[in-house]
């Protein structure tokens, strides 16, 4: 099982991870679908909490079941693995996903959309900052920005258009804070100590949950038994897009930088397009090869290698000496 260590990811990324890129994408895509079928039987602060405890739950019984253990506090630099699993909790999983649940009540869904293009573009100079090997050079900078225009005529001008609900500028901020949060959680994670992916992944959706529950309900009290649609579709948001994406972006991250995974954001609007044509009978938007072009270009150029890259950035990872628990 892999280990998270601060080290510089490959030059050149993996196949595995971006198989890993792509699935993790799909399961993305899909969730924006299952929120809104979950929002039919649960309120947003309550959503998210009960993703994030099945989630939570989920991943701490597989840790446990093959003997696994969380870190121990007492540990060398356990004090910081435990705060960066206080950053990745926060804003990771406990407040992108409370903001998004309550935005998509109130704003066009591809607004929301739109919103998770913007990651890549903030990961982009925290990564540059503050981690070693993720420098920034044109070709990256070039192709953010061809894949960030590729979302926006993806979605079109239409989808910036009012929905006429109440608290809809707010709405639009949840949704743009959310992609802050995940672009800050991305270079929290990146920057742990060495632990083990399932137990960080693990111990950040049980201090999740500890943060997420007591606030749903105190905000939204108890909730009534939902339907059946409903709890099958949080149940889903639990298992795939909360509990198997976290392992599979801790993976991606400390094997391929933050920077990578932020390409993730360029495919999920497409997929979730896909997914609402395949399976709700929406209308498949006119720009959508177009846009589709211009996002995969974007993804090409984002990982050439430029003249910008720093000399020595291929040579900054260190091998992994950590004890496998």
């Amino acid at each position: 099982m892999s280990e998270i260590a601060l080290a510089g990811p490959p030059s050149r990324p993996a196949a595995r991870y971006w198989l890993l890129l792509f699935f993790l994408a799909v399961i993305w895509g899909a969730s924006f679908m299952a929120g809104k079928v979950g929002l039919t039987g649960f309120g947003p602060v309550t959503l998210a909490a009960v993703r994030i405890s099945i989630a939570a739950a989920t991943l701490t019984a597989v840790a446990w079941a093959i003997g696994l253990k969380f870190p121990a506090w007492s540990a060398p630099r356990g004090p910081r693995v435990w705060a960066h699993v206080l950053g990745m909790a926060l804003f990771t999983n406990a407040i992108p996903f409370t903001l998004l649940a309550w935005g998509q009540l109130r704003v066009t869904s591809g607004f929301a959309g739109i919103t998770m293009a913007v990651v890549p573009l903030l990961v982009l100079p925290l990564a540059h900052c503050l981690v070693p090997g993720e420098t920034m050079n044109r070709w990256k900078a070039t192709g953010f920005a061809v894949g960030f225009v590729g979302t926006v005529v993806l979605v079109g001008g239409g989808a910036l258009g009012s929905a006429g609900s109440d608290l809809e500028g707010l709405a639009r901020l949840a949704c743009v804070g959310a992609a802050c949060c995940y672009a800050l959680g991305s270079i929290i994670t990146r920057l742990c100590p060495p632990v083990l992916t399932l137990v960080f992944a693990a111990a950040g959706l049980c201090v999740a949950a500890i943060l997420s529950v007591p606030t749903a309900l105190f905000i939204e009290g108890v909730p009534a038994a939902p339907g059946w649609t409903a709890f099958l579709a949080v149940l889903f948001l639990g298992l795939f897009p909360t509990a198997l994406a976290t392992v599979v972006l801790v993976s991606i991250i400390k094997g391929a930088g933050p920077s990578f995974l932020s390409l993730v954001n360029y495919q999920v609007p497409v997929l979730a397009i896909i997914f609402g044509v395949v399976f709700i009978g929406e209308p498949l938007p006119g720009q959508f090869l177009g846009a589709l072009g211009l996002i995969l270009l974007g993804l090409m150029l984002s990982q050439l290698r430029g003249r910008a890259v720093h000399p020595d950035a291929a040579q900054t990872t260190r091998p992994d000496t950590s004890p496998v628990n």
